[in-house]
């Protein structure tokens, strides 16, 4: 059942997008009094699951999800239609229009994206508002992992800055370090303050080992338990705080959650807070190193998650830095690929970044960063995407010089085949983590 809701969102957040970025290019050839014949969502080779024609153009809706097109008339895209090209040009054919004209009707796609973007996060502003962890708040400082660890930092820092930047968002921490490639955080240890220097390959393992080497450091108190639990079963009550294991003293999750994996199958005494008294309580560990206890710290009312509320007229202006810093994040992000090609992902790994139950506010979050990706994407400049379009648009407008229709089209292929074999690339990464994770 969750992956149907995963699957369900994934598809109704590509489907508003492909629509608005289809309608983008749409609109503009219309206004520029372009002939449109075909706007489809999906694309549909052999056979449509539904068409219909009014006016001029066949709206329809394909059967394979990878997409969407509007076949406009004169133009060498897609649909590689050379017959069409073999006939004299008409006014109404997208060839015989100005070049600064031709240019807006292929950037139509990726402004309706970005404007829709904005749009959404004025939504989400006005209807949810914002919340967010401040940094300074986390009084019990930060939890690190391994990896966290070789990079210099320690449990209970409390990260002041990056390169010298005052860190505002918690959330924001471990994007920074690797889209900024931070070299110093600035953290406070037992009263000092210290510059601990990164190493550039430590920093870039975040990302192949998909590792989050700082997380919130937060008491070990039982808010539940699941069907199975060795620790209700022998005794431990909501609300006890955990404070050791046998000889050791652990005082946060995260230190627990690490030792205990030490203990896989074994019988350990767990030492617990219960209206202020000790009280040890003695149970088995599972094999998996786990003693069936969800924490139930509350960070909200805790550390004083900050919550920003808007009027419709206070979100417009609010949502340009949102969106701002995400278009920004997207264009870092592409100095990556070269290094992590291999943790590229396509629909499955898309598709798990949605919630398991259907959550408005954290869909349309989602559909707002995939209407910024899909546009930064589509502004590469490979032949077959917008962007490779514009290329040769800029091309023909500094140098006054068109290229050939026979270059475009086999241009126009190479694009075809680069997505094709990126399409295959990027699913296949997905299909092989589902097999060896």
């Amino acid at each position: 059942m969750d992956i149907l809701v995963k699957a369900g969102q994934l598809l109704l957040s590509l489907s508003i997008l492909v629509i608005f970025h289809e309608f983008g290019h749409f609109a503009f050839a219309k206004l520029f009094k372009t002939r449109v014949e075909k706007f489809y969502l999906f694309f549909n080779p052999w056979f449509s699951l539904f068409k219909t024609k009014w006016g001029e153009t066949e709206y329809g809706i394909g059967w394979l999800p990878l997409g969407g097109y509007v076949k406009i008339s004169g133009m060498i895209d897609e649909s590689m239609d050379k017959e069409q090209m073999k006939q004299p040009p008409q006014p109404w054919e997208f060839r015989t229009k100005t070049t600064w004209q031709r240019l807006l009707i292929m950037l139509g796609g990726v402004l309706v994206n970005f404007i829709l973007a904005f749009l959404i996060y004025t939504m989400i502003l006005t209807v949810w508002g914002r919340q967010y962890l401040p940094a300074e708040n986390l009084k019990f400082g930060v939890a690190v992992d391994s990896l966290g660890y070789e990079l210099g930092l320690r449990n209970g820092d409390k990260i002041l800055s990056l390169d010298g930047e005052k860190v505002v968002e918690f959330s924001r921490i471990v994007p920074d370090m690797i889209l900024d490639e931070t070299k110093t955080v600035q953290v406070e240890r037992n009263g000092q303050v210290l510059d601990i220097k990164l190493d550039p390959k430590k920093t870039n393992q975040i990302v192949k080992l998909k590792s989050k080497p700082v997380d919130i450091r937060v008491p070990f108190i039982v808010g539940g338990f699941p069907d199975e639990s060795p620790a209700r079963d022998a005794g431990m009550e909501v609300n006890d705080k955990i404070v050791g294991i046998n000889d050791s003293t652990v005082e946060f999750f995260n230190e627990f959650a690490a030792l205990i994996k030490k203990y896989k199958g074994k019988e350990v005494s767990i030492k617990v807070l219960r209206d202020n008294g000790p009280k040890e309580i003695n149970l088995r560990v599972t094999d998996d190193g786990m003693i069936g206890v969800a924490n139930g710290y509350n960070i909200v009312d805790e550390f004083g998650i900050k919550t920003l509320e808007y009027s419709f007229f206070e979100a417009i202006p609010a949502s340009f830095p949102m969106g701002y810093r995400l278009i920004t994040d997207q264009l870092k992000q592409l100095k990556l690929i070269p290094q992590h090609a291999d943790q590229l992902g396509g629909f499955i790994a898309i598709g798990g970044i949605f919630p398991a139950t259907w959550d408005w506010e954290r869909f349309w979050t989602l559909t707002a960063m995939l209407s910024i990706m899909l546009a930064v994407l589509n502004l590469l400049p490979i032949p077959a995407l917008d962007g490779g379009h514009v290329m040769f648009l800029l091309y023909e407008m500094i140098t006054s010089r068109k290229p050939s229709e026979k270059f475009m089209e086999y241009a126009q292929m190479v694009g075809i085949v680069l997505l094709l074999g990126l399409l295959l690339f990027v699913n296949g990464n997905d299909i092989f983590k589902l097999i060896f994770k």
